[in-house]
C-alpha cells in the first residue's frame, strides 16, 4: 500500500523503542509525529520532496524529508535537560544500566558556573571518582567571625575545590563515555510539550549550528537545570524569591606572595558569610545572603573590604581582615588597583526552602523529576549543593532503573529531606543573636576555646554532621573537658 510518499509502513521495519516505564511506545502515534513534521518542512522547504534513498538508511523506500524528519526526533528513555553535577551524574548512571538517555547542555562552551566550587568530604567519601577531576583538596580551613575573630580548623576529613568548568566537564565526559548522547542544546520551557505517553524537545531556534527545529522525544522528563529551572517552574510551579538566596563575587589572581588559604568569614552585621576558596589558577571570592537581606552596593563594598583584607594579611600576617590600618592605605591602593583589571565578576541564585515548602512542594510525578538545584535541594544556611545534586541523582536513578520512578520522592525525603528542613528550621537563629552577640561571633568564640565544639564545627564544614542532632552533638561536647 503507498502513499503519496512513498510505500506505507506497519512499523516493523523499524525499532520500536520503550518509553522507560516498562512500556513500548504507541509506534502508530509516533509515526503520525513524524509525518507532522515531515509535512511542516516540506511546507517550509526545508527538505525535498523527491523520493530517493540514503545509503545509510535501512528504509530505501521513504522520502527524504521523511527520513530526516525522523533523524530529528530521535527517540529516548530518558531526557536529562541541564548537564551540571546533577544532571550529568544521572545520565552517566542511567546509561551504564542500558538506559537510552539524551543529555541536553545549553550552557556555551566553556562558560563558567558561579560557584564557589567546594565539594565536602561526605561528597567524596560517597563517590571517590570525584578526585580524578581537577582540583585541590584542603585540610585546613580559617574560619572568621563578624568581628574578626580567627578560628584555625585542621580538617579530620578534607574537602575538595574545583573549577566548576573543570568539574563539570568531568562529570559530562563520564555521562557520554557511558553511553548518554550529548547535546550542545538550549532547552526552554517553551519548546517542551507532552504527549501521551511521551515529552517532545524542541531546541530553541538560532540556538546551535544545527537546522532549526531540531526535536527529541522521549517517556521521562527530568529538570536538572539548576536554581532558575524553567523545567521546573513547569512541571512544580515557581518558588518565591524569598525562598532564593543570592551569591555573587570575583576570580581574581593568586597572591604573588605566601601561602593561599581557604578561608570563610561570616558577615558583620549581615545575613551570611564571604569566602576565598584558592583554585589551581586563581582564587573564588564571593558572599552568599539571602534575598531578602541583599543589597548590591553595600554588599559588593564588604566583599571588596574582604579581598583587600585577604591580600593585605598575606604580604603582612599581622593586619586585620576586615579593618585597614593606616599604615596599610598605600598597600591597600595598589592591591584595590590590580584587582580592578584582573578580577571577573560572577553571580548566581541558590534556592534556600522555607521549612513549610518542603513538605509541599513535589519533586517529581508522571514521566517527570527534578534533581539538584532545580529541585530545591541546597543547604539553606550554607547554601552547598553539590551532594545534593550528586545523592538526587543516585537516587532517581536507581528508582528509575528499578522501574518505579515515583519511588523518588520518598527516597529523598528519607534520605535528607529531613536535615534540609531542619536546616531551614535554623536558619534565622543561626544568623540571629545568641546572649547579646551575633550567634557565629558565640560559636567562633567557644570553638577557640572548646576542643569538642570546634571538632563538631570542623564535621559541620565537612559535610559529615548533619543539622538533625546538631544541637545535641554541641552540648555533648560543650560538657566535656577542654
Amino acid at each position: 500500500m503507498t502513499s503519496q510518499f512513498g510505500p506505507q509502513l506497519t512499523g516493523t521495519e523499524l525499532p520500536i523503542p520503550s518509553n522507560g516505564m516498562g512500556k513500548q511506545t504507541n509506534w502508530p502515534q509516533l509515526f503520525r509525529e513524524l509525518w507532522t513534521v515531515a509535512g511542516k518542512a516540506v511546507r517550509e522547504r526545508r527538505y525535498s520532496t523527491t523520493v530517493s534513498t540514503c545509503n545509510e538508511c535501512q528504509l530505501h523506500t521513504i522520502d527524504k524529508h521523511l527520513y530526516h524528519a525522523f533523524q530529528a526526533m530521535e527517540h529516548f528513555e530518558a531526557l536529562i535537560v541541564g548537564a551540571g553535577p546533577a544532571g550529568s551524574f544521572a545520565a552517566e548512571l542511567l546509561a551504564r544500566a542500558g538506559v537510552k538517555v539524551a543529555l541536553f547542555d545549553g550552557r556555551p562552551e566553556g562558560e563558567p558556573k558561579a560557584c564557589g566550587g567546594g565539594v565536602t568530604a561526605k561528597a567524596l567519601k560517597a563517590w571517590p571518582h570525584l578526585l580524578n577531576a581537577v582540583g585541590r583538596t584542603v585540610d585546613q580551613l580559617e574560619m572568621y567571625s563578624p568581628s574578626g575573630k580567627r578560628l584555625h580548623l585542621q580538617l579530620e576529613e578534607p574537602f575538595a575545590i574545583y573549577s566548576r568548568t573543570a568539574f563539570d566537564t568531568y562529570l559530562r565526559d563520564r555521562a557520554r563515555t557511558a553511553g548518554a548522547q550529548v547535546f550542545a542544546a538550549k532547552i526552554s520551557a517553551r519548546g517542551i510539550k507532552r504527549t501521551q505517553n511521551s515529552w517532545t524537545l524542541r531546541e530553541a531556534s538560532g540556538a546551535s549550528n544545527r537546522a532549526d527545529g531540531s526535536e527529541w522525544s522521549g517517556g521521562m522528563l527530568v529538570g536538572a537545570d539548576g536554581a532558575g529551572s524553567s523545567v521546573a517552574r513547569m512541571l512544580a510551579g515557581p518558588l518565591p524569591p524569598s525562598e532564593m538566596e543570592v551569591a555573587f563575587g570575583y576570580r581574581a589572581p593568586l597572591p604573588e606572595s605566601g601561602e593561599a588559604p581557604t578561608v570563610v568569614a561570616f558577615l558583620p552585621a549581615w545575613v551570611g558569610y564571604a569566602w576565598a576558596f584558592p583554585r589551581l589558577d586563581h582564587i573564588s571570592f564571593g558572599i552568599a545572603t539571602t534575598q531578602e537581606a541583599f543589597e548590591h552596593q553595600p554588599l559588593d563594598k564588604l566583599l571588596w573590604d574582604f579581598m583587600l583584607g585577604y591580600y593585605r594579611q598575606r604580604e603582612d600576617p599581622k593586619a586585620k581582615l576586615w579593618a585597614s590600618r593606616k599604615t596599610d592605605r598605600e598597600r591597600d591602593q595598589r592591591i584595590k588597583e590590580k584587582l580592578a583589571s584582573t578580577a571577573e565578576r560572577y553571580a548566581a541564585r541558590i534556592p534556600g526552602l522555607n521549612e513549610k515548602t518542603w513538605d509541599t512542594r513535589r519533586v517529581c510525578g508522571e514521566g517527570w523529576a527534578l534533581l539538584g538545584d532545580a529541585a530545591g535541594f541546597a543547604d539553606p544556611v550554607t547554601g552547598e549543593g553539590i551532594y545534593y545534586a550528586l545523592r538526587s541523582a543516585e537516587l532517581f536513578a536507581e528508582s528509575f532503573i528499578g522501574h518505579s520512578p515515583l519511588e523518588y520522592e520518598e527516597r529523598w525525603r528519607q534520605d535528607f529531606g529531613r536535615d534540609l528542613k531542619r536546616a531551614s528550621q535554623m536558619r534565622r537563629r543561626f544568623y540571629g543573636n545568641f546572649w547579646g552577640a551575633p550567634f557565629t561571633e558565640r560559636m567562633i568564640e567557644f570553638a577557640r576555646g572548646h576542643r569538642g565544639i570546634k571538632r563538631v564545627l570542623g564535621d559541620l564544614v565537612a559535610g559529615e554532621q548533619g543539622y538533625v542532632d546538631l544541637k545535641k552533638k554541641l552540648a555533648r561536647s560543650a560538657l566535656r573537658p577542654v
